[in-house]
């Protein structure tokens, strides 16, 4: 599937550069493609707030050098896997159309990992929707979504998962996953879940594990 959505309300359709935290080579984590060589392209900037986020220090993008399109792309050259992931932060606070167009020239599949909260922009080949209960999504990531991915943190997240599974409008993948630092709590939990509901998947952070980024 390659999906293509372009929203010009409020967006600057120029951008030609974007705030980089990070990018590195690595193995997929987590979610539906877990194992595969991605090359991760983490942007700065989020506003949703998660209390457990990992990564809090993307948060602010002004601490966050810009880099070009065409430097973001060279990077990803260098080595061998042709899948790039888009993550924050909250990668969507930007157009990713410019992005997602040179990638895909140069031979990439383009999978994202967002909270939603933002109409998407941008060509994709896998979109992970993994909604918050801190800042409400758009609604229109319901039909666009390949995987919903909801992080389990407490009891309630169960039931905070099945509604967001009963507004999906197209098929998609259905997905469970322990918040780290709850992981020895929840994790039996959602195995119970799943054998009762098995529409649903378990993920895992296997890159934690094997300790790799």
């Amino acid at each position: 599937m390659n999906l293509t959505v372009e929203h010009t309300e409020n967006v600057d359709l120029s951008t030609t550069d974007l705030p980089i935290m990070e990018a590195f080579y690595t193995l997929q984590g987590e979610g539906a493609h877990a194992g595969k060589a991605a090359y991760f392209i983490r942007l700065g900037g989020c506003d949703v707030g998660c209390h457990w986020c990992d990564v809090k220090e993307s948060w602010d993008a002004t601490r966050f050098a810009r880099q070009s399109i065409a430097d973001i792309v060279a990077g990803a050259m260098q080595f061998p896997g042709r899948l790039a992931v888009i993550t924050g932060g909250e990668p969507l606070m930007y157009n990713l159309s410019a992005l997602t167009g040179a990638l895909q020239a140069a031979g990439f599949q383009t999978n994202i990992e967002t909270s939603g909260v933002y109409p998407i922009t941008g060509s994709w080949d896998w979109i992970c929707f993994s909604p918050k209960k801190f800042k409400a999504p758009d609604p229109g990531i319901y039909a666009q979504a390949n995987e919903l991915k909801v992080i389990i943190y407490n009891d309630s997240d169960f039931a905070f998962a099945e509604e967001h599974a009963a507004l999906l409008t197209s098929p998609c993948k259905l997905l469970l996953q322990p918040e780290w630092g709850k992981r020895e709590k929840m994790l039996p939990k959602i195995i119970e879940y799943i054998k009762y509901n098995p529409q649903w998947q378990i993920s895992l952070q296997t890159h934690k594990y094997m300790n790799i980024p």
